[in-house]
């Protein structure tokens, strides 16, 4: 690969400070327009000539570029290896790119695409030819059209304040696409049979219960610890947007802070739990659910813990072991969704973060059970403030 010339599966590059130049090659590769269905390369440490440039790959370099698989720039999340290969003159960093299931692929809201040794953005030809590949793909329920449903089940408008954010500014000022083509090209519509895909349903449907009678959020709110007390609360539905801004606000109403004392001339501030544990671990709930279930998400706030249940065991790469730090998408356009509604800003480290937080507040650890078939639940006990 070093030595030929470089093609639509191989980028080849000096350069180990140019980011940018970096994740437009994943987001091309991951798109594979020229449909290989075999991984890209982008060789770093390479000259034009094909010898190596006498770079030294260090830890840092490599992290760098495992950096794009988690950092919200590349959506839906690309699937990447990164390693170093030792040659005589030098070393070369390699990442190794998998063609995705779900194409169109955007960098930093762009569309990437390479044709022989050409990277650009895409045409809006391009695009189409991507969204109309994706369908022999489409494992994920919310890829899946949505049974029985027609665009007008839609809130446009919607739909049209979302694309603002997914979609560069100037690619939105150009656009000529007709509403169905922009909907598929964001995955939220099967351009096969016309319909939305669970995802555009949940997302800006009038009515995603009637479709998907578990979406929605059980709110409960227990006087004291015990499950027999009787609760107040309600059920929070809607579309997913309205439904992550209640949630945010009812969040923000149950935390309560006070300045504790550390020494005699420092005070910090102390909460009955960090608001962003709550929020991130709530936000997983309803990002990672199984949406084919009849079960709603349960958010239980008592007198001494929080309580989030939700429906559908761990999936795909995750297991009990490696809980926290590995990561997988049972609904992969949902998880970019939320990136792109800043309800999820990197992919992969909010448990982590969260314990940290928790830690940090002097309050215990959250509890998760894995054990129950068919849900993961969580337990966040409450300081005393």
């Amino acid at each position: 690969m070093m030595s030929d010339l470089e093609s639509d599966r191989v980028e080849r590059t000096e350069s180990i400070d140019k980011t940018d130049k970096f994740g437009e090659a994943i987001c091309a590769f991951v798109n594979d327009l020229p449909n290989n269905r075999l991984p890209g390369y982008l060789l770093i440490g390479v000259k034009k000539d094909g010898t190596v440039s006498g770079l030294e790959v260090t830890e840092k370099l490599l992290e760098t570029l495992g950096a794009f698989r988690s950092d919200g720039n590349i959506l839906p999340i690309p699937a990447i290896n990164v390693f170093k290969i030792s040659l005589e003159g030098g070393d070369v960093a390699i990442v190794e790119v998998l063609p995705a299931d779900m194409p169109p692929v955007r960098y930093k809201q762009k569309v990437k695409i390479r044709v022989g040794p050409r990277r650009g953005d895409a045409s809006e030809q391009e695009e189409r030819i991507l969204s109309e590949k994706r369908i022999s793909h489409v494992r994920h329920f919310d890829g899946r059209p949505c049974q029985g449903s027609s665009i007008t089940d839609l809130a446009l408008g919607q739909f049209d304040a979302y694309r603002r954010n997914a979609v560069d500014t100037e690619i939105v000022a150009n656009n000529h696409r007709s509403i169905e083509e922009q909907l598929s090209g964001l995955r939220f519509l099967d351009p096969k049979n016309g319909s939305p895909t669970n995802a555009g349903v949940l997302l800006f449907g009038k009515d995603p219960l009637y479709y998907m009678p578990g979406a929605y959020v059980q709110y409960l709110v227990f006087p004291g610890t015990s499950s027999t007390d009787v609760p107040t609360g309600k059920t929070i539905a809607g579309d997913l947007s309205s439904v992550l801004q209640t949630l945010e606000y009812i969040i923000g109403s149950h935390v309560v802070g006070r300045p504790m004392k550390e020494s005699v001339l420092r005070e910090r501030m102390a909460y009955n739990v960090p608001e962003f544990t709550i929020r991130e671990l709530l936000m997983n709930a309803l990002m990672h659910r199984d949406y084919q279930s009849n079960v709603p998400v349960r958010f239980y706030w008592f007198s001494d813990r929080v309580e989030i249940i939700s429906p559908g065991g761990l999936f795909g790469l995750v297991r009990k072991d490696n809980f926290g730090r590995a990561s997988d998408y049972r609904n992969p356009i949902l998880a970019e969704a939320m990136n792109v509604l800043g309800y999820v800003n990197r992919y992969g480290y909010g448990v982590q973060r969260a314990q940290a937080l928790l830690k940090e507040n002097g309050s215990e650890p959250a509890v998760f059970n894995f054990d129950e078939p068919g849900s993961v639940s969580v337990i966040i006990p409450l300081r005393v403030v």
